[in-house]
């Protein structure tokens, strides 16, 4: 055993440590069709690809008997990190540290070939995640038997429905005897009586504290359920990691981000970002504290705007209920004909909304300023808007909150009369 390994087996039975690794890839740009044209790319400085910083500084630990989740969004690096884990990349910097038989399982049924019989196959796919002739003899029937596929492993893998293979090859992954499971989005396999199987299989690793599984994962009801620690990767770094029940309210308040309200053109082509224009050219919600709140207090924000104009204007405010669709409140700051207008210039100004009565979800608040039509009184001129880079977002969870519709239990009160 290696000082490293002795390190990490003293250190609290770390079983896998990534300690600050980055990783990135060189796209091609511009390729060069001869020497000349590579010469002249040269001289101007032309490098013909540019840098994708994939991972930046990734660093957590895990234990053994830890059931370790990694979520993120799709391109936030997830398969890259676990690529690395399962030592297919290499990092450009940082290390990782593995302390036992790691077994990866990137994407259910690499390496399986058709022309082969199951049972071939099983013994391909223990051959190519290193285990022995004699390995894999001992796991074979238990693979088999967890499969529910023993009148088949003699056909050949071509014959086999695509269940079937799913079957076969998801067995392989989660009786392969390695210390170290890594499984990437492979848990919603099979019928429904083998996803039950395959729960139960999970349940029982949980409690074992021998067996140590990272599961990278997009849902969040998997991971609630079967991890004890979690990270959450964003944009190549950790937004958030810990308790699961924190790191999925983070993830899916991520999710929420990158919804739409406004269909707009690219705010590439304007100016000014989407929804804003000279004369509205600060319009921005920001949030006021915690993201993450339990709906007992009200939630306050802040609507930062600048409008030079001489004009009575007003600001609206859109509350969207991000995971279910719908609005919550769409109201402004002269409802029902009153209130003040506001001042001129570059001003922030403080809002409240009660939440008691709504339901567990990912929310997000919306800014529009307007102005009274000067040639209709009965019409609105909307001036600017939010997008989505300049709304707030926030996610309420509560226990005693249900997860269905906007408005809780609380809500709505009934009183019985009998006649």
């Amino acid at each position: 055993m290696t000082d490293m390994q002795q390190n990490v087996m003293s250190d609290g039975d770390v079983v896998l440590r990534v300690d600050h690794v980055s990783k990135s890839f060189r796209l091609p740009t511009e390729q060069a069709t001869g020497l000349k044209m590579a010469f002249l790319n040269w001289t101007k400085g032309i490098k013909g690809y540019t840098e994708q910083h994939v991972l930046n500084d990734i660093s957590f630990e895990v234990h053994r008997g830890d059931f370790f989740g990694i979520v993120g969004r799709n391109g936030s690096g997830k398969s890259t990190l676990l690529k690395i884990i399962s030592q297919i990349y290499q990092p450009e910097h940082g290390s990782v540290e593995v302390n036992g038989k790691l077994v990866p399982f990137i994407e259910l049924g690499v390496g399986f070939n058709p022309e082969l019989t199951g049972r071939e196959n099983v013994y391909l796919n223990g051959a190519l995640l290193g285990f022995s002739h004699a390995q894999v003899d001992a796991m074979y029937d238990d693979i088999v038997e967890f499969a529910e596929l023993g009148d088949f492993m003699d056909q050949k893998l071509k014959n086999y429905s695509s269940g079937m293979q799913v079957r076969l090859a998801f067995s392989v992954a989660i009786k392969a005897q390695g210390d170290i499971l890594v499984l990437d989005e492979v848990l919603a396999v099979g019928d429904e009586a083998f996803q039950k199987k395959c729960d139960q299989f999970f349940k029982s690793v949980k409690e074992d504290p021998s067996k140590t599984v990272i599961l990278v994962t997009h849902s969040m009801a998997s991971m609630k359920r079967y991890c004890n620690k979690a990270v959450l990767i964003k944009e190549g770094y950790v937004a958030e990691s810990g308790d699961p029940k924190k790191v999925a309210d983070q993830y899916s308040l991520e999710n929420a981000q990158h919804n739409t309200i406004f269909q707009t053109q690219s705010k590439q082509e304007h100016k000014h970002p989407t929804g804003l224009n000279s004369r509205v050219p600060v319009l921005k919600v920001l949030n006021h504290g915690n993201t993450i709140v339990d709906g007992s207090q009200d939630y306050d924000f802040d609507i930062e705007y600048q409008f030079n104009e001489q004009v009575p204007a007003y600001l609206g405010v859109i509350l969207q209920d991000a995971r279910r669709g719908g609005q919550v409140y769409d109201i402004d700051s002269q409802t029902n004909g009153k209130g003040t207008p506001i001042q001129p210039g570059h001003h922030t100004v403080h809002f409240s909304i009660p939440l008691n009565l709504m339901n567990n979800g990912e929310y997000r608040l919306f800014a529009t300023l307007r102005v009274d039509d000067k040639d209709d009184a009965d019409r609105i001129e909307y001036v600017a808007f939010t997008n989505d880079d300049n709304c707030a977002y926030f996610a309420i969870r509560n226990e005693h909150n249900g997860e269905n519709g906007i408005l809780n239990d609380t809500a709505m009160q009934f009183s019985v009369i009998t006649a």
